[in-house]
């Protein structure tokens, strides 16, 4: 065994959307870097023969950014995005299996967005934003470019290409909406059409509506609205004709668990299918019949079928499952999925089970010794069943301790960890584990795998019960000897960030604390975020609510920084547009003010998430170098 470090884990590359040709026959993925070194993500496309009798290869030779792979319907012809030509414009290819010969299909200015071959072997459907003018072009040169909010924005448009002449044509339908996703029916007939009032995250997800488009006729027709945050259209035919699903926040509040929804075209009734399961939906697969359903379970993933009146369960698999794809009857599928100890790769087989992995796109973490991970299950304080994870230092157990001890919170909050490998170059368990830390993993109220109802108790109420689930089971570790209760930590990114920035405005009992990207000002977050509204409803107010003092104000950290006495470590992308940088700065000035021990990194050209790979690299020594700072005896 060796020892793991900063290079390994940001030096990686991870397969990504696996697309499995509709034979079954050949599997397409993405390999995708773990970090970047230059202006642009440089991906490869790979092919796998499912048989396993040729190995793996790669499909292109460019340096690009290649994603988004679909299969013709007679899986003949790969059809995928690259940006080759020009760096940052993608536009759609297509590989002839036949010949090996790779065609250049769009030159689309504005690039393409994404793209759906359709059953007419002839026509490509496009998303794509309109194309600059003269007009544009001429004010981008002089510089005469001023932005009338609400005027010109960019909003993709449904296109189909001929591929057969080159030439690309726009409908005219949806009027001036902007179109998140489409899926044709598994028979060859209309799209369905997923669209928002505007591509603004703020804004758009609350405003989504659903419609049916026939690329032979170019006819529309409006089914009507749909619920937050809509995704993951699929088709399937029933004994009323065929049923149109999608998975969407569970109504009325926007903090809420995700549902899948059933509308039969024919009759426009709506059924929520999911309603009061202790599970989440993550993903719809379409199939030719009964659509598969991917679900967050605890700390696992359950794959069901989606009957006429039921779910059926299939398979239960540990940790996650991820960008599930299927043959068109569903017998073979495809999805990412690891281990506790291994990264996940794309695993082939059948929908029961069991899945065989078909990559190996890390082997050099063979040979890593990770500390030992361990389920929990605890209750909180007002009896709510709670699960987590526990990481140990490695080559460590449990009688061991106590060890000093840092608690990761994950973000959303509709997120959860998982019991899958804790590595990544964030605040992750297996990276502390390494240095001799254990690493408490909480999944309290708020977040994913235990149904609507536990995704919605933090609704207007972040910081209150989930603090306390998160105590709860810190203090649970304590009782039992693993943690030292003089050497803790707290850390997260996100809504983590935020619950670390929380943490030590209400307790002295964490001697160090990292705040990644965090929230410390959930007003501020709903003015100026790219996702307003939510953060409105995590919140519980806006500023423009009337005089204050206002609801999110006793849920900010902020509120509470004169009570802060633990040193923080604040890093954050400074453009971040998600939670914008001034919340950091706003926490530094606070700090700074109370005379509080407490570093503040910015990281140029990034945001939310930290892409380049000489900052991955600062992040993770830099997180070790404060932890072992002050929880070292």
């Amino acid at each position: 065994m060796t020892g793991l470090t900063a290079e390994l884990v940001v030096d990686g590359r991870d397969p990504r959307t696996p697309a499995l040709a509709p034979n079954g026959r050949l599997l397409c993925y993405v390999l995708t870097p773990t970090s970047r070194t230059g202006d642009h993500l440089d991906t490869e496309l790979w092919l796998v023969d499912t048989d396993g009798v040729v190995a793996s290869r790669r499909a292109t030779g460019d340096t690009a950014t290649e994603s988004r792979p679909r299969w013709s319907a007679d899986s003949q012809t790969l059809f995928f995005l690259s940006d080759r030509t020009d760096r940052g414009t993608p536009q759609l290819h297509g590989l002839t299996l036949a010949d090996g010969t790779t065609t250049t299909l769009t030159s689309w200015h504005a690039g393409v967005i994404d793209h759906l071959p359709l059953t007419d072997p002839n026509l490509v459907a496009l998303l794509a934003e309109n194309e600059p003018t003269e007009r544009d072009a001429r004010c981008a040169r002089d510089r005469d470019d001023a932005i009338v909010v609400g005027e010109g924005e960019p909003r993709a448009r449904l296109r189909l290409l001929d591929l057969r002449t080159g030439r690309v044509t726009t409908p005219d339908v949806f009027a001036d909406r902007h179109v998140v996703e489409i899926r044709q029916r598994p028979d060859g007939g209309p799209l369905a059409v997923l669209t928002a009032a505007g591509a603004d995250n703020d804004y758009g997800p609350r405003t989504g509506q659903l419609h049916l488009f026939d690329p032979t006729t170019g006819t529309a027709e409006n089914l009507g609205p749909v619920a937050a945050d809509a995704r993951s259209l699929a088709w399937w035919p029933g004994e009323d004709g065929w049923h149109l699903g999608y998975l969407a926040l569970t109504p009325p509040v926007l903090q809420a668990g995700t549902a899948l929804f059933d509308l039969a075209v024919q009759s426009r009734v709506l059924r929520n299918r999911t309603a009061g399961l202790p599970m989440c939906p993550t993903e719809l697969c379409q199939t030719d019949a009964a659509p598969l359903v991917v679900f967050a379970d605890g700390l696992n993933a359950t794959l069901a079928r989606l009957g006429p009146t039921d779910l059926t369960t299939l398979s239960h698999h540990p940790g996650r499952l991820d960008n599930l794809t299927a043959t068109p009857g569903g017998e073979e599928i495809a999805v990412l999925t690891g281990t506790r100890y291994q990264p996940a790769n794309v695993h082939l087989g059948p929908p029961t089970g069991p899945l065989r992995s078909i990559t190996d796109s890390r082997p050099e973490l063979d040979g890593i010794a990770f500390g030992t991970q361990q389920p929990l299950a605890y209750r909180a304080a007002d009896g709510l069943e709670l699960d987590g994870l526990l990481v140990l230092p490695v080559g460590r157990s449990a009688s061991e301790g106590p060890f000093p001890l840092v608690t990761i919170v994950h973000g959303g909050p509709y997120e959860r960890h998982a019991d899958r490998l804790q590595l990544s170059w964030s605040p992750s368990a297996q990276w502390l584990a390494a240095a001799g830390y254990a690493v408490f993993l909480p999944n309290p109220r708020g977040g994913q795998g235990h149904g609507h109802h536990f995704a919605a108790g933090v609704a207007g109420r972040v910081g209150q019960q989930e603090w306390t689930d998160i105590l709860t089971g810190l203090d649970l570790l304590i009782a039992e000897g693993i943690a030292a209760p003089d050497r803790l930590g707290i850390a997260g990114w996100s809504h983590g960030g935020f619950m670390s920035a929380w943490a030590v405005g209400q307790t002295d009992r964490f001697r160090a604390a990292l705040v990644g990207a965090g929230v410390v000002d959930w007003g501020m977050l709903a003015a100026t975020g790219e996702n307003g509204q939510f953060e409105a409803a995590l919140g519980g107010s806006t500023g423009w609510s009337g005089i204050g003092p206002h609801p999110h104000d006793a849920v900010s950290p902020i509120s509470f920084a004169s009570h802060i006495r633990t040193p923080v470590l604040i890093v954050h992308g400074a453009e971040d547009t998600n939670v914008p940088l001034g919340q950091a700065v706003y926490l530094h000035r606070a700090l700074r003010h109370f005379d509080v021990e407490h570093e503040f990194v910015i990281y140029p050209r990034e945001g939310h998430s930290i892409r380049e790979r000489q900052h991955q690299l600062d992040v993770l020594h830099r997180t070790r170098a404060w932890f072992d700072r002050w929880l070292r005896p």
